[in-house]
């Protein structure tokens, strides 16, 4: 095992490098500039140089990268072009937990619910709860999570009043962890939706096709429950292609948290992610760009580690 997740990290290298060079290009190609966000449009020339220089802007695209790369290896994001200088690091440093609480919320949300939802819809297929679940699923699939976002803060925020309408807690308010619950339900429930739906749907899929195979009658013939043989005998099988879906997952929590962020004036790095797309502050950008591809390949990893956890079949 540990020598599998050693090559594994280690093919994520060139895969990283090629994620950045594409990046890198896109921004380069973006409309507009950093100078054209941050500057006055009536500032001097020699100022508008100077200002390129500082930045090493006036270089040839490959040097920029090479010299970003290289920085980016010794942990050093830079500066950001439009936040007066501030290091890239420490402003994703300072949202990073949010995010990371908001996903991992989010996740256990999904898993929780979606699960055991598809076990039950699996286990009585065409029953009426089956086609409630079939339906309330292909309707969290539809849903975009902004114009969820925006329903449940106008109903339960504005008219109701039952949950704040964004951030992470009330201001000028001592700390209370109830407070954080209270803010984190909303965007945690908006973020979880869309892969809630998917993953109950791979569950009753997975099962249905579990629950006829042999040993699953044979386990019914000599007497157990119906608990018993579809949870112990049938899960663990069942789940193998759910892992997969679960390990595809992880990209979309980290780009529905760009939008949940921002209709939830969440502070983490998927609005910082998107103030900074419109600002042009490319150092942010390239940070976000590369961190993101490395919680996409941290959860591929999971997912792998997770076959050899639930199969003992499978080696490595």
């Amino acid at each position: 095992m540990a020598t599998y997740i050693i090559r594994r990290i280690i093919m994520a290298i060139p895969l990283l490098i090629g994620i950045t060079i594409i990046s890198f290009a896109i921004v380069k190609m973006a409309p507009g500039g950093p100078t054209a966000m941050m500057m006055d449009p009536n500032i001097k020339p020699e100022n508008r140089v100077k200002f390129i220089q500082k930045y090493g802007l006036d270089q040839p695209v490959h040097i920029q990268y090479v010299k970003w790369l290289g920085n980016m290896a010794k942990g050093d994001f830079g500066t950001s072009l439009v936040r007066k200088g501030t290091p890239v690091s420490e402003m994703i440093l300072n949202r990073l937990p949010n995010t990371l609480l908001l996903m991992v919320v989010s996740t256990l949300l999904a898993v929780v619910i979606s699960i055991p939802f598809g076990i039950m819809s699996a286990a009585r297929p065409y029953s009426k709860l089956d086609y409630s679940v079939t339906v309330t699923s292909f309707l969290g699939l539809a849903t975009p999570n902004f114009w969820l976002g925006l329903i449940l803060i106008m109903f339960m925020s504005v008219n109701l009043g039952w949950f704040p309408t964004g951030g992470t807690h009330t201001l000028n308010a001592p700390f209370s962890i109830w407070d954080r619950i209270h803010h984190l339900i909303l965007p945690a429930f908006v973020l979880a939706t869309a892969d809630m739906a998917g993953l109950t749907r791979y569950t009753r899929t997975s099962m249905i096709e579990v629950i006829r195979q042999d040993y699953m009658r044979t386990a019914r013939a000599k007497g157990f429950k119906e608990s018993r043989v579809i949870y112990k005998h049938g899960l663990r099988n069942g789940l193998i292609p759910v892992i997969t879906i679960f390990g595809l997952m992880l990209p979309t929590f980290i780009g529905g948290a760009v939008i949940v962020e921002q209709v939830f004036s969440w502070p983490g790095i998927g609005k910082l992610f998107f103030d900074s797309a419109f600002q042009r502050d490319y150092p942010v950008i390239m940070a976000l760009t590369v961190i993101s591809a490395v919680f996409v390949i941290i959860g591929n990893l999971i997912a792998d580690i997770l076959y050899a956890v639930f199969d003992p079949r499978i080696e490595y």
